[in-house]
């Protein structure tokens, strides 16, 4: 029986923030800390609650949206996306595809530690 994997908390946080187009040093300057703390951060499987909630914040979404992230999640709306979208910038979308294709890297090489 499979177990289910926890979510990489940090790799969320990196995703949203690449879609949102906010560069590292961005967060860093809003939350009030270093751009290299942002680093280990998203480079952390789990982050405590309060700082979570002011990543959150400073993102525009809400925590479970970054607790709940998931490559499947991510699928589903660059397909509800395309399907209801008939302005969709194709930028967008290659964008999409892209920072998907690094998760997929990402959690093979977790997978291979």
């Amino acid at each position: 029986m499979q177990q289910k994997k926890e979510p990489h908390i940090g790799r969320n946080i990196s995703l949203i923030r690449e879609l949102r187009d906010m560069k590292q040093s961005t967060l860093a300057m809003e939350l009030g800390i270093s751009q290299q703390s942002v680093s280990s951060i998203e480079n952390s499987a789990e982050i405590s609650e309060e700082r979570l909630e002011q990543i959150a914040q400073v993102l525009a979404v809400d925590k479970q949206v970054i607790i709940k992230l998931s490559k499947e999640h991510l699928l589903n709306q660059m397909i509800a996306i395309n399907q209801n979208s008939k302005t969709l910038h194709f930028n967008a979308i290659e964008k999409i595809i892209e920072l998907y294709e690094r998760l997929l890297l990402a959690t093979e090489k977790q997978n291979l530690k």
